[in-house]
């Protein structure tokens, strides 16, 4: 099927909308915890490294296979693999990651949702902590209004991918990221007059070499991977939106950047709050949902404030949900020949129907005895799934290909494209075909419990 390919309309479209896909609740959920149960600023500074050293070398990796070849994920394989057909395989990775991913985000997103309309409502108030915590187990153990939010959540998404790249992803990612920053930094302002805020600022900035292993490298370089959107297909489909003319080192490192100062931003909110009220910064999953109303609660403004953070948590999920639906999308639309309509609402649905067991995980209502086999809920293994092995697979094997396999000519000209530092060229082409996949391999193996880096070391 011949067809114009879109493009993005403007430079700052582009980036407003890698940086929302980047952000998403890794960012928010994610990140504020794992620095917690990390000892926090060894480990931060360790994010930044990987950040900048391996995730955005391999950020620029996914948006020259997409540019060079304006296609999706695995269609842009095919494309670049010299006959090779099995290096579509990669191209998948991404495909069903995004798939997948979308199954379950859907379903946390959506509590989100509920936890927005629970806050206009005050339902914190005359409660207690274990009360205020109990409400998030009586809200994910009930299976029809779990489904309910899941469900809404992905009718948003779909709605905006159905209008395409500059009137539905650009569009909107304009504005909704740009509202993200503006919710986040009134909270940070607020949170810096917290009694707080200084423990929580040493806290995070301060090295703490005692809790600070090998394996928290690795965790930090699995960090960087899931808040920069990588090894899901999604930065190649954005990729391929791009002009020739951009400048694809220059807009990696102003998305990476931008990542790393939101993270930062988000955790300075979030542990002076915790700080303040004498809590443990390694609360885990639970931070959200469960500690973080009662705090708020306590607080003046408490409605404001507890409406405010969940419609940016909210906003942080909707971002980064567009693409996971775009890259399912798009690649129906070039395997199968489908339009857009077609391709974009066979994919709501079946992430949406997917997403279901995932939705009951928690009321038993489905798969009862899912745990008591598989030693974890549904949402649980089809998360572990994700992020133990097809997201780092996918970037191992995005990796590999475009140091060994992709023709150095091609590689050089699109590094060089619009960059007058074309020396790093050689770098980073160095770092691709021999540390990023050595680094990668490691993850994977601790990951997956095959070594313990902590007794090698």
């Amino acid at each position: 099927m011949s067809t114009v390919r879109e493009h993005w309309g403007s430079r700052i479209g582009f980036i407003l909308a890698a940086v929302g896909s980047a952000i998403g609740l890794g960012v928010l959920w994610k990140f504020p915890y794992t620095v917690g149960q990390n000892g926090g600023g060894l480990f931060l500074l360790m994010y930044i490294v990987c950040t900048i050293a391996i995730g955005i070398p391999v950020f620029i990796a996914e948006l020259m296979i997409g540019r060079r070849t304006q296609r999706a994920a695995v269609g842009a394989f095919s494309s670049l693999c010299q006959g090779q057909t099995a290096w579509k395989v990669a191209g998948w990775f991404g495909v069903i990651s995004s798939f997948l991913i979308m199954s379950f985000y859907s379903v946390i997103a959506g509590w989100g949702m509920s936890y927005v309309l629970m806050s206009l409502t005050g339902f914190y108030q005359n409660l207690s902590e274990a009360q205020i915590g109990g409400v998030f187990d009586t809200l994910s153990h009930s299976g029809s209004i779990t489904v309910f939010w899941h469900f809404l959540f992905t009718v948003i998404t779909m709605g905006i991918v159905l209008s395409g790249v500059r009137k539905g992803i650009e569009f909107w990612s304009k504005i909704m990221t740009r509202a993200l920053f503006i919710m986040l930094v009134v909270l940070f302002l607020y949170s810096i007059t917290l009694p707080g805020f200084g423990k929580a600022a040493e806290f995070i900035f301060y090295p703490d070499f005692e809790r600070f292993h090998l394996s928290s490298a690795l965790e930090a370089l699995g960090l960087a991977f899931f808040t920069l959107s990588l090894g899901q297909g999604i930065m190649i489909s954005y990729g391929s939106y791009m002009r020739d003319s951009s400048d694809i080192p220059q807009m990696a490192g102003i998305v990476g950047v931008s990542v790393i100062l939101v993270a930062l931003l988000a955790a300075m909110t979030i542990f002076p709050v915790v700080f303040t009220f004498g809590l443990s910064p390694d609360a885990g999953t639970g931070m959200v949902f469960q500690t973080l109303p009662y705090l708020f609660a306590k607080m003046p403004g408490a409605l404001v404030l507890s409406t405010l953070f969940f419609t940016l948590f909210v906003f942080t999920a909707l971002t980064s949900s567009i693409p996971f639906i775009e890259v399912v999308a798009t690649n129906m639309m070039e395997l199968l020949g489908w339009t857009r309509t077609k391709a974009v609402l066979t994919a709501a649905c079946a992430t949406f129907i997917f997403g279901i067991p995932c939705a009951l995980s928690s009321s038993g209502e489905l798969f009862p005895e899912w745990q008591a086999i598989y030693g974890k809920t549904f949402i649980e293994t089809i998360e572990g799934l994700v992020f133990v092995w097809l997201v780092p697979v996918g970037g191992l094997l995005t990796s590999i290909f475009v140091g060994w396999v992709v023709e150095r000519q091609i590689s050089f000209d699109e590094f060089s494209e619009g960059e007058s530092n074309k020396w790093l060229w050689k770098l980073w082409h160095f770092g691709m075909r021999w540390v990023i996949p050595f680094v990668i391999l490691l993850i994977i193996l601790q990951k997956s419990g095959l070594i313990d880096v902590d007794r090698l070391s």
